[in-house]
């Protein structure tokens, strides 16, 4: 379809908004508006321009994340991978400011890098350098 011109926003289902937010603000994402709307929603934005909208009704039991951490495959979306200019800077603030890398660096045979870490509700995040040129 012709009209569709980029990604508006990610929907992410997390359990507390105030530790959401905390993880969030610390990848430079800003709080814009929140908590909204019957779900209820509150939303984040980085200077980037990418948009997280929390969904604030995850459920208070610690369960696996079963898009990534059970046997089974189930469908749906697994991640949101966010482009940075530099993996190896991006991965040692991440370890500064003590978010535990869980998977990575990996390199593809073209030469792209990437980096997993989890937010506090196991939802996956990729930091993802494309092949220099």
């Amino acid at each position: 379809m012709k009209e569709i011109t980029g990604i508006n926003h990610v929907g992410l289902r997390v359990t507390d908004l105030d530790v959401a937010r905390g993880f969030y603000e610390k990848l430079g994402f800003v709080f814009i508006v929140g908590p909204v709307g019957p779900e209820p929603v509150a939303v984040m934005e980085h200077p980037s321009g990418i948009n997280i909208n929390f969904i604030l009704n995850g459920s208070e039991s610690k369960t696996l994340n079963v898009l990534m951490d059970v046997p089974e495959k189930y469908t749906g979306f697994t991640h949101i991978a966010l482009e940075v200019t530099d993996l190896q800077a991006a991965q040692a603030y991440l370890e500064s400011i003590n978010y535990t890398i869980t998977e990575g660096p990996i390199v593809t045979p073209d030469g792209a890098s990437f980096i997993f870490v989890r937010d506090p509700d196991d939802n996956v995040i990729e930091f993802h350098q494309t092949t220099a040129s």
